[in-house]
């Protein structure tokens, strides 16, 4: 029986959940092997070969050879293991996270530095006007969470 998941709703957002974890298992497995510099070596030497040895979706092979953080997250990627591959091709947390903004590292670091982004737009679906309403989560003394 899946469990009840509000944060479903969230526009342009991935939890990283049980469900999540258990699909990115073997590429989160992929990118933590990237920890050791013989297996850095190995993948910046034939990227296919290496990704072959793992038992992961086609999809997933193809995300990381794109380079594809979104899509990475989307087929259970966790973004603190997927830093692994950043770092292997010498990027920042900073010029990952901007590139999966569309922004540049730049424009990312000063979007933070200025507060982050805007909510707006990035709510409940169930809080717009023209969403159907949604349930909020309950806090563990049964009020509301905001």
């Amino acid at each position: 029986m899946p469990l009840d998941k509000p944060y479903l709703d969230i526009p342009g957002t991935t939890i990283f959940d049980a469900d999540q974890s258990r699909k990115g298992y073997w590429l989160n497995q992929f990118c933590m092997s990237l920890m050791k510099a013989e297996n850095r070596a190995r993948f910046k030497a034939d990227e296919r070969a290496y990704l072959d040895e793992w038992p992961m979706s086609e999809e997933q092979k193809q995300a990381v050879l794109d380079r594809d953080l979104n899509r990475c997250i989307a087929l259970g990627g966790n973004i603190y293991f997927l830093a692994k591959i950043g770092a292997t091709d010498g990027k920042s947390f900073q010029q990952m996270a901007g590139s999966m903004t569309g922004m540049t590292e730049e424009e990312y670091r000063d979007m933070m530095i200025k507060g982050g982004r805007s909510p707006e737009g990035n709510r409940y679906l169930g809080e717009d006007g023209d969403a159907q309403p949604h349930r909020q989560p309950q806090g563990a003394a049964g009020g509301e969470v905001r």
